[in-house]
């Protein structure tokens, strides 16, 4: 069964866990082969940190021309992105688990993407100064087996507060380059290990890309078929 974005969107609803088993009893791809259908290498760095051994592979499209719907919250959007690139990847490698995630930021209630140039890193970056916004992460797990795909959907929600940062600063920081590829044009420990005021609430993990500790606890629990049938 393949769902489309607008399924997994009105599927997903706040704090909602999308989980989905289909095929006959059977176990699930083996836990030891692990593929994160991303180019991040904060993304690897993370996994590589948490000990989650793992290849990582482009998923197979480009997301950056892809918008949300107006009705369309803004954890709906990460975990449907994320859902399609876990499909993309998991259509050519059976007998793995699949990994997609996709992150955000959230100011006044817009969703703020990946900055596509110089000129939009450093107005989103200026965005933040002095405020408040929250960082989401979805993520989705595809594991197929010979006989039976199992599928979960997550999300995590933390929140950032950033202190008066000049305009120099942002704009010295912009010209390195290093906020390309990153939601809002920032990773959170380069610019707090770079003595930016910003503090947060939530798992630091979410802000930078992906909530290890969550993911492991689903990649356990989807090791258990008996767990995901139950729940069905």
């Amino acid at each position: 069964m393949c769902l489309s974005t607008h399924d997994v969107s009105h599927r997903f609803s706040q704090g909602q866990t999308l989980m989905n088993t289909v095929g006959a009893p059977a176990q699930p791809a083996s836990p030891a082969r692990i593929i994160l259908a991303s180019r991040s290498a904060r993304r690897r760095s993370l996994l590589d940190e948490a000990g989650i051994a793992h290849e990582a592979h482009y998923p197979g499209f480009e997301d950056g021309a892809l918008a949300p719907g107006a009705h369309t919250s803004p954890s709906q959007w990460v975990c449907a992105l994320a859902y399609l690139k876990a499909w993309a990847k998991a259509q050519e490698t059976p007998d793995a688990t699949v990994i997609g995630a996709d992150t955000v930021c959230v100011l006044d209630g817009q969703v703020v993407g990946t900055p596509t140039d110089a000129w939009e890193a450093e107005q989103m970056l200026r965005s933040f100064v002095g405020r408040e916004h929250d960082v989401i992460t979805g993520v989705a797990i595809i594991s197929r087996g010979a006989d039976r795909t199992h599928r979960r959907i997550f999300h995590e929600r933390a929140t950032v507060r950033w202190g008066m940062i000049p305009d120099e600063v942002i704009a010295s920081y912009v010209a390195t380059g290093e906020w390309q590829g990153k939601a809002g044009g920032y990773n959170l420990r380069d610019r707090t290990g770079a003595g930016w005021p910003i503090t947060y609430s939530g798992d630091p993990h979410t802000i930078m890309g992906l909530p290890v500790e969550a993911l492991r606890r689903h990649l356990s629990t989807m090791a258990r078929p008996e767990q995901d049938a139950a729940r069905v």
